[in-house]
């Protein structure tokens, strides 16, 4: 056969098979994909693989950076505690002056709060409350309710995998199983005089199990000046903490699918995280645009229906997710990371928009024009007479960029009816929020913020009465001052 009929016979079999090459190039919102054929009939060339699996681990660690948003956040909180503070281990944390208040996430600046973390890994812990006037509940890592603590009594905590002690009903434990080997505890002195609150405190225990016999209370610190900082790490500082902590906690059924799309990004339970340098770049990439979308999805998101308050204000309700973070057919995500991401635990006390009972959060972002809030203009929160609030009621102004009390020099940040607050002749009050101090009785309603610095405020209703469940008292909306 010569060269000409090899040729030809080889052409022909192209033909009849279909073999001919028709590559296709496809325009798609990450650039161009390019396939050997048409896409429908063609292979991804070796560029394009490439590209898709780059995009599909930015893809996922985006994604895993809002699920992660509890998790992270309670565990930078932990790290404050005792990498920042030198907590050990059931020793609470005692937070009372405003200074000592900055580094937590949307802390009220009314209440003192005292705040042990508890690692379970050595066996079961007592926390023992007392007849006074406290209020606490413990969470998970995930920032799931364990359980409410508002009656005296002692407080058993048992760890994943631990075996409840045969003689703890016997002794009149109240046992709680917590879903991870660590768990804090948060309790608030609810007394008014400063003298009862720390004779409250000194009261509160906690201690493992195995000292029941001869307890050994593991006390409490004050931060005294020291600086610290709740809020989630930025960049890739964010992944380190969550895969730090993920070799420390069990894999909950709900979160699998999360640990595969983590395993391609380095982060796999049991194993030392060493990123190589596409990983690291991926991950800083994703942790601004986690971040971003975490903003959006917390500041201004249409989408979550049960923050609504009253039709046409911007005033929204913060805590949105329930306590248990599941709903009929799904767990909760968007609503999770929209509160987890400017505030920390959530249980039913919290959900006063309800119930009637515990407390009530609103949060505003923007004024009435719908701008956004500004350090640098001057603001006005006219507050109705007869707020339908039986224990209290306080507004305080957070900074957009922690989401901690906002930090000034003159250290105010909420005002509140257990202050002496300057009051209209009506039994109204008009709050003032902005940089320069407001003249006459107005100072004493005054919040001072800073130009440059975006700030939020959150309207708090202990034990909101009828009023406010059926909105015959509304709170207005921000106004700026003309």
């Amino acid at each position: 056969m010569t060269k000409k009929t090899t040729l030809i016979a080889a052409t022909i079999a192209m033909l009849v098979t279909g073999s001919a090459l028709q590559a296709e190039t496809v325009d798609t919102r990450i650039g161009k994909l390019e396939f050997t054929h048409s896409f429908a009939d063609g292979y991804p060339t070796d560029a394009t693989v490439e590209k898709l699996f780059d995009e599909m681990d930015f893809q996922r660690a985006v994604q895993a950076y809002i699920w992660a948003i509890p998790f992270v956040s309670m565990a930078q909180w932990q790290y404050a505690h005792t990498e920042q503070l030198g907590a050990e281990n059931g020793q609470a944390v005692f937070l009372e002056s405003y200074k000592d208040r900055l580094g937590g996430l949307t802390y009220n600046a009314t209440t003192p709060y005292v705040l042990p973390f508890i690692d379970l890994a050595e066996g079961p812990w007592v926390v023992v409350m007392p007849e006074a006037e406290v209020r606490g509940a413990a969470h998970d890592m995930w920032q799931i309710a364990i359980t409410r603590m508002t009656e005296p009594g002692k407080y058993l905590f048992v760890g994943p995998g631990q075996e409840v002690p045969k003689d703890a009903e016997a002794q009149d434990y109240k046992v709680a199983k917590s879903p991870s080997m660590n768990l804090l505890v948060g309790i608030r002195l609810m007394a008014t005089d400063a003298k009862k609150r720390l004779e409250d405190l000194e009261q509160i225990q906690v201690y493992p199990y195995a000292e029941r016999e001869n307890p050994k209370p593991r006390g409490y610190l004050r931060p005294e000046g020291k600086p610290w900082m709740a809020a989630a790490p930025k960049g890739f500082e964010y992944f380190e903490r969550l895969a730090e902590w993920l070799q420390k906690e069990p894999v909950a059924e709900r979160d699998r699918f999360f640990m595969a799309m983590l395993k391609p990004l380095g982060i796999e339970k049991g194993k030392p995280f060493n990123p190589t340098t596409e990983q690291k770049k991926i991950l800083t990439e994703a942790a601004l645009v986690g971040e971003a979308m975490a903003k959006a999805n917390d500041f201004f998101n249409p989408r979550l229906e049960d923050s609504h308050y009253v039709e046409g204000s911007f005033w929204e309700f913060a805590t949105v997710c329930p306590p248990n973070q599941r709903r009929e057919h799904y767990d909760e995500l968007d609503g999770r990371a929209a509160w987890f991401y400017e505030a920390v635990t959530n249980n039913p006390a919290m959900h006063g928009q309800k119930t009637g009972k515990g407390q009530v959060y609103l949060a505003a972002y923007k004024d009435k024009d719908g701008d956004w809030l500004d350090g640098g203009t001057s603001y006005v929160l006219h507050v109705p007479a007869n707020v339908p609030a039986e224990t209290f009621w306080s507004v305080t102004a957070y900074e957009v960029s922690t989401r901690t009390l906002i930090n000034n020099k003159y250290e105010v940040a909420d005002r509140s009816s257990r202050m002496d607050l300057a009051t209209n002749a009506d039994g109204s009050v008009d709050i003032y929020f902005g940089p320069d101090k407001p003249e006459g009785d107005k100072a004493k309603n005054w919040i001072p913020t800073e130009a440059g610095r975006a700030w939020f405020p959150y309207f708090r209703l202990y034990s909101p009465k009828q009023a406010f469940l059926d909105r015959t008292w509304v709170l207005p909306d921000i106004e700026k001052v003309r």
